[in-house]
C-alpha cells in the first residue's frame, strides 16, 4: 500500500540552493543577450528566480527558451573551463595508461603490439570528449534533465 498525499511525511516541495538560482539567472541573461527575451521580461523572470524559493518555480520560467536554456547554460565561460579541464585529465589518464601498456608490452617481450587494440578504443573516447565537450556512457548531454525541469515522481 502506496501513502497518499495526506499521510506523507516530509516536504512535497524541494527547496532550491542558490547555485540553481544562479544556473537560471545565467540561462535568462544568455537569452536576454541572444534576443530572445526583451530587457523588460528578462528583469521580470530574473526578479522571479531570485524570489523562488522551491524548485518548482524556476521550471516555466526557461520553458519557451529553446531546450529549456541549457545550451546558453553550456556556454558559459564557467562550463567551457569545466570542459576544457574534463578534456585535459581524460587526455592525461589516456597517455598514462597508453605508458603503463607499452611497459607491459615491453616487459612481455610480445611480438605484436598489442596495446594498439585498447589504445584505439582509448583515443576514440578521448576524441569523443573533446568534440562533444562530455564523455558520458548513454544519452549523453543533450537529454540530461535539470533539476528544476524534472519530473516530479510520487
Amino acid at each position: 500500500m502506496y501513502p497518499s498525499d495526506a499521510t506523507r511525511s516530509g516536504p512535497q516541495r524541494l527547496r532550491t540552493s542558490d547555485t540553481e538560482r544562479e544556473q537560471v539567472a545565467a540561462i535568462l541573461r544568455a537569452a536576454m543577450t541572444e534576443g530572445r527575451l526583451t530587457l523588460e521580461e528578462g528583469e521580470e523572470r530574473l526578479g522571479q528566480v531570485y524570489a523562488a524559493k522551491f524548485r518548482d518555480e524556476l521550471g516555466p520560467l526557461t520553458a519557451d527558451l529553446p531546450d529549456n536554456g541549457r545550451q546558453a547554460l553550456a556556454a558559459t565561460p564557467e562550463a567551457q573551463a569545466a570542459t576544457r579541464r574534463g578534456i585535459r585529465r581524460h587526455a592525461r589518464f589516456v597517455a598514462v595508461l597508453a605508458l603503463f601498456l607499452t611497459a607491459l608490452w615491453a616487459l612481455s617481450g610480445a611480438h605484436f603490439f598489442w596495446p594498439a587494440i585498447p589504445l584505439v578504443f582509448l583515443v576514440m573516447g578521448l576524441m569523443r570528449h573533446a568534440r562533444y565537450g562530455r564523455y558520458e556512457a548513454g544519452y549523453g548531454y543533450r537529454h540530461q534533465v535539470a533539476p528544476w525541469n524534472a519530473p516530479t515522481y510520487r
